[in-house]
């Protein structure tokens, strides 16, 4: 028969985990905050696994995380995921490009993968653009319209 770890909580955890699995900013956050209550009731991870829709190994490594970690270990680690091409270190030559060939953004990605030796996609600088909110309407090249036009329809009933 294997051995069930439970996990032995005090009132403070239980209501701290509790709070997590209804408050919690991220679903993944509250999904372990249950995966450690289910453990805390006495289950076998392979129940647990069995109510969660996941695999035994998963419950095994967070319930060994939170005995390390506490409740802070539920929490999902900052810098996952893939890394953004475009840095905000690159956003004073971005801005310069941008401001010399505002009406052609492909000329300024063509500049800037040169100058910042980055391999990018025009799609990758435009939301860089507007992420950064530096827009190319700004620049002194592009023409204002002065005055609104507004189109109606002749054969409307009056």
């Amino acid at each position: 028969m294997p051995r069930i770890t439970v996990v032995e909580l005090s009132a403070a955890q239980r209501a701290a985990l509790e709070h997590g699995h209804g408050n919690g900013t991220s679903p993944a956050f509250r999904r372990r905050c249950q995966m450690i209550l289910l453990k805390s009731q006495g289950r076998t991870s392979s129940q647990v696994a069995e109510i969660m829709g996941s695999c035994e190994m998963s419950v095994h490594n967070w319930v060994h995380r939170y005995l390390e970690q506490g409740i802070t270990g539920l929490e999902t680690k900052p810098g996952r995921g893939r890394k953004a091409i475009l840095q905000d270190s690159d956003l004073k030559s971005v801005q310069a490009a941008v401001a010399a060939h505002c009406q052609r953004l492909s000329v300024a990605r063509a500049e800037l993968e040169q100058s910042l030796d980055k391999s990018f996609s025009q799609m990758t600088l435009r939301r860089f653009v507007k992420k950064t909110v530096v827009s190319i309407n700004d620049c002194e090249n592009v023409p204002v319209v002065s005055r609104s036009r507004r189109f109606t329809n002749s054969k409307s009933k009056v």
